[in-house]
């Protein structure tokens, strides 16, 4: 399916402010980039670069007083995510170089604390994607997704604790289990469609079988529509914006995601 997304932000800009900003998506093996739009409406610098993890950001100093920014793609991106049951799991001596830092603890990760209980959910399973299909299996049944119920990064072990999230949350603890188990995760950020309410949206991938397969405890069935704007080892990786020095408030954060053609 093609999707159109956007996304507009505002800020109340006190004092000059550097952001770096992570809103491009990039065309790669699950989607290509037709169309790309970001603008600013203040004539302001801006610098492009990619990150550690291949992820296209911006950085620019936001002048004072309402600052608006802009973006918008057109996106090939597939109906339904990829399902492969009989996916193995890849020996760490057989992984890729770039892959390895994903078995890795992270800040909001903590996946060499979960070893016991991500035994327990993947007992019986043979080792690979049925592993990673067991634990978003668990969290749609044991952690209540609750949109808008966090407005800031939560650990996987707090988490685990209180029982509900949004769906970074939900993503946070599906990675460090599936890291628990030697099994590459990787938080992505973006857009799916479909999704209420709307807003930017989290999943998690896991490396099984030789690739990275999209797992969502926060939607059922195997429907596509997502369009991943950023990846990293967590939360701290894949914010759409940062920025340094005295609070910009926020005016707006818009997104929308709509069908173009199938």
């Amino acid at each position: 399916m093609w999707l159109r997304v956007s996304c507009n932000l505002a800020f109340d800009i006190e004092t000059p402010t550097p952001f770096i900003l992570m809103l491009r998506p990039r065309s790669g093996a699950e989607q290509c980039i037709e169309r790309d739009e970001f603008k600013t409406y203040a004539n302001v610098p801006i610098i492009e670069f990619t990150d550690d993890y291949g992820n296209l950001c911006q950085r620019l100093v936001a002048p004072l007083g309402r600052f608006t920014l802009f973006t918008s793609s057109d996106v090939k991106t597939s109906e339904f995510v990829d399902v492969n049951f009989d996916a193995p799991f890849v020996e760490i001596q057989n992984l890729p170089n770039d892959v390895l830092c994903y078995l890795l603890p992270s800040r909001y990760c903590e996946s060499d604390r979960f070893n016991d209980l991500a035994n327990t959910i993947t007992a019986d399973q043979p080792v690979g994607y049925k592993q990673v299909f067991a634990i978003e299996e668990w969290l749609r049944t044991n952690i209540s997704y609750i949109p808008g119920s966090s407005d800031f990064p939560i650990s996987a072990t707090e988490v685990n604790y209180r029982r509900s999230g949004v769906c970074r949350d939900l993503s946070h603890l599906g990675i460090a289990l599936c890291r628990s188990l030697s099994i590459p995760a990787r938080m992505v950020v973006g857009y799916l469609h479909i999704l209420h309410p709307m807003d930017m949206h989290a999943w998690f991938e896991a490396y099984v079988g030789g690739r990275w397969y999209t797992f969502d405890a926060t939607q059922t069935g195997q429907k596509g529509g997502y369009v991943a704007v950023g990846y990293g080892l967590d939360a701290a990786d894949v914010a759409i914006f940062n920025q340094f020095g005295p609070v910009a408030h926020s005016l707006e954060q818009r997104v929308t995601v709509k069908q173009i053609k199938i």
